[in-house]
């Protein structure tokens, strides 16, 4: 049976005063009729699905026939309409996103899970994490990491995070789900952040809410603020991929950048790159490549250290750190290395670089 025979035997006991053309149209009808349509009016097509089901359902019950109850696949789209969010098309989703950035209220987490599409990075087969030849990965939990492995043998130029931070509120997150722990602010200030770095760049991803607390705390480590990079989440299709928020809708997230000392050594004379980055949104707590391509612009063949990292952000000629890191790509005498002396002895840190403390 054809494709428009397998319709036309779908909708024949349909009533005529149900048969709304949305549920009868062809694919490619539809997809023509959504291509050009503003965020509004995705919502409003949605809404229109829903009442249109809802219509056939009942005009059916009417009828006596058995209807089974409806496992229409826009709940999570809809709960986040009503609590003020903004709903994604499905051809906004980024490929090989395992779920959506979003947002809660002020302080609430920047790379918290939109609820969108949920996903677990330890879900995914480990092959599919395949570490970067020349990455080093650390599975360690941050906090209790013996750190002393890395500082006593190399200093770091650039060093970034992304803390998970604690949020404040009891609903901080208005329903989005949080797939981590998330650490207090006197956790991530003990961090030997100074003892990792004597000269060189920080650069700490914050939420609204601990953005002051950042700066203060920059201060107390010994840095002084420098930048900041804004990271502009974008959809497929370029528009602006607004998640949650309490008084906004928030599209971005914030980098705070603070400097150590003197600069590295290789750092480039000229100012590089962008403070504004257009990217779309990928997995919870994944950061967009252009984020690591401007550190090793701004200080090539550096020593790159990355803090609470995770298997979906790993990178070659980087030190990556965090108890979601895993994967096979660490060569066995490394591995031997590390049981033995605490560190790998002449690890290229970066690209043809000789770093020896």
């Amino acid at each position: 049976m054809g494709a428009k025979a397998k319709k036309a035997a779908a909708t024949e006991n349909v009533p005529a005063s149900t048969k709304d053309a949305r549920l009868v149209d062809a694919e490619d009808v539809c997809e023509a009729r959504w291509k050009d349509l503003s965020d509004d009016a995705v919502k409003a097509e949605v809404g229109a699905y829903r009442t249109a089901i809802g219509d056939l359902e009942a005009d059916l019950a009417k009828r006596g026939e058995k209807v089974e109850p409806s496992t229409f696949a826009f709940e999570e789209t809809v709960a986040a309409d009503e609590e003020g969010g903004d709903g994604a098309a499905a051809d906004d989703i980024d490929p090989g996103a395992v779920g959506l950035d979003g947002e809660g209220k002020p302080d609430a987490q920047e790379g918290a899970d939109d609820g969108l599409i949920e996903g677990n990075v330890d879900d995914i087969d480990p092959k599919e994490w395949m570490v970067p030849p020349q990455c080093i990965p650390v599975h360690a939990n941050v906090v209790t990491y013996d750190w002393s492995k890395l500082y006593d043998h190399t200093d770091f130029d650039v060093i970034m995070m992304d803390p998970p931070w604690q949020l404040a509120t009891a609903n901080p997150t208005r329903g989005v789900s949080l797939g981590y722990s998330q650490l207090t602010d006197l956790s991530i200030a003990d961090l030997p952040i100074p003892k990792l770095q004597k000269d060189g760049f920080l650069f700490v991803w914050v939420i609204n809410a601990k953005y002051q607390w950042m700066l203060e705390q920059f201060k107390k480590w010994g840095y002084d603020f420098v930048d900041e990079v804004v990271w502009v989440k974008v959809t497929n299709s370029r528009r602006m991929a607004k998640s949650h928020g309490f008084y906004l809708q928030h599209a971005k997230e914030v980098c705070l950048v603070g400097r150590r000392g003197k600069d590295p050594p290789g750092m480039s004379d000229k100012a590089v790159g962008s403070d504004i980055i257009f990217a779309p949104r990928r997995g919870q707590s994944q950061k967009p490549t252009e984020i690591y391509e401007l550190i090793e612009e701004l200080v090539p063949n550096g020593r790159y250290l990355e803090i609470f990292a995770r298997k979906n952000n790993l990178r070659d000629f980087w030190v990556s750190v965090g108890n979601e890191v895993t994967g096979t790509g660490l060569p066995p005498e490394d591995v031997k290395a590390f049981a033995e002396e605490g560190a790998v002895p002449g690890a290229r840190y970066g690209a043809g670089a000789n770093h020896a403390k």
